[in-house]
């Protein structure tokens, strides 16, 4: 495992505007390479954590993505380095083409027309989506849309792919054939997911999120053969 520090979180808390509590001091270090799932039950806070890793979000604590400070002076280059992915690909999707869709973060980033395409043509190929440029987002299936959100953000070339229940409302044959493209894809991976055969599958380290608090993070086969702590927070039924 690489020793470069990818996400260096220290004592987060955040709390909504309501008054509701969404994190108490969590503290996270990721490393490249690493695919590290975050799982917890409902209101656990566990996209309430993905927002923070690029700004969206931003509580009382010290966020550094590959050394950079999330604050105001940095999100551009910080959402350059973060990929994040929505759970509903319809909030991500807005264009009249799959290729605008794709081609929208590099087109803000600057970046020339023929760059644009490049970006594109290679965020598709990786997807499996190579020659849906012209299609319209809104008739895919919600599989194809999922791969295509995935290379909204893949075109910006992220040091880090988040992602919020990526295999929600995928049936089986879909969720696994994204599975086998996240396994195929060369960057450090953070997924909120309930699905835990999703984990054992991608992910080599699980972190435990319960109430805004880590409650456990170690490797994936010590944590999810702990009946004791998934039974404790909603991850595995009572007897």
């Amino acid at each position: 495992m690489a020793s470069t520090i990818v996400i260096s979180i220290r004592d987060l808390s955040f709390t909504y505007p309501d008054g509701t509590c969404g994190l108490r001091k969590v503290s996270l270090v990721v490393y490249a390479g690493e695919n590290v799932a975050i799982v917890g039950p409902n209101g656990a806070g566990k996209s309430t954590l993905l927002l923070h890793l690029n700004g969206v979000l931003r509580g009382d604590n010290t966020v550094e993505i590959c050394g950079i400070p999330v604050r105001d002076g940095n999100l551009k280059e910080i959402r350059k380095k973060v990929g994040l992915v929505f759970q509903d690909p319809d909030d991500q999707l807005f264009s009249l083409t799959v290729f605008e869709d794709v081609g929208f973060g590099p087109m803000n980033m600057g970046y020339s027309e023929a760059e644009v395409k490049e970006r594109v043509a290679k965020a598709l190929e990786l997807v499996g989506m190579g020659g849906y440029e012209n299609r319209s987002p809104h008739h895919l299936s919600i599989g194809e849309k999922k791969r295509v959100a995935i290379a909204t953000v893949l075109a910006l070339t992220p040091e880090l792919l988040v992602l919020d229940e990526p295999t929600s409302n995928l049936d089986p044959r879909s969720k696994w054939s994204l599975v086998a493209l996240l396994k195929r894809l060369p960057v450090t991976k953070i997924i909120a997911t309930h699905d835990l055969d999703l984990v054992r599958a991608l992910c080599h380290r699980v972190v435990v999120l319960d109430r805004g608090e880590v409650v456990a993070d170690g490797a994936t086969e010590a944590i999810l053969s702990d009946s004791a702590l998934l039974k404790a927070h909603g991850l595995a039924p009572e007897d």
